[in-house]
């Protein structure tokens, strides 16, 4: 397996999301964040792409999402590999006496997978429940 740094595309993007069942945002969309993408890991096997993570923040506050592992992979510790890496970058990039917040929305039953890689489940003491909306557009005709 290669892991490579900011190497993600929108065809390796759209085809690891339908691997899990995740809907798809548009194309437009998609380029659109995969070029204001923080740090991106891809993790090729082969030729194959076979498993992906996104940081999106700025600098104080990151957010992990896109997390995906083609099921055919699973189990095997890539997905530990990748949190691995992203976790990294944030690391390398806090300054000395800084601090950062890394946060992210677990898949539903993939909560203690992320608590085995030191992540928390809020809310907790000091946080809150994490909040969403999600907001939909018609297309104009």
């Amino acid at each position: 397996m290669t892991f490579l740094e900011n190497a993600l595309h929108y065809d390796d993007y759209f085809n690891l999301r339908q691997s899990v069942n995740w809907n798809n945002f548009s194309e437009q969309q998609t380029v659109f964040a995969l070029s204001h993408t923080l740090y991106s890991i891809i993790v090729k096997s082969e030729q194959e792409t076979i498993a992906m993570g996104r940081l999106i923040g700025d600098g104080l506050y990151y957010t992990i999402v896109d997390v995906i592992v083609n099921p055919a992979f699973q189990g095997k510790g890539v997905g530990s590999a990748v949190i691995h890496k992203l976790l990294d970058y944030v690391e390398k990039n806090t300054p000395p006496d800084g601090r950062s917040s890394v946060s992210l929305i677990a898949e539903k039953g993939k909560e203690a997978f992320y608590e085995t890689l030191g992540l928390k489940k809020i809310p907790h003491e000091f946080c809150g429940s994490g909040m969403r909306k999600v907001i939909y557009k018609k297309a104009i005709n």
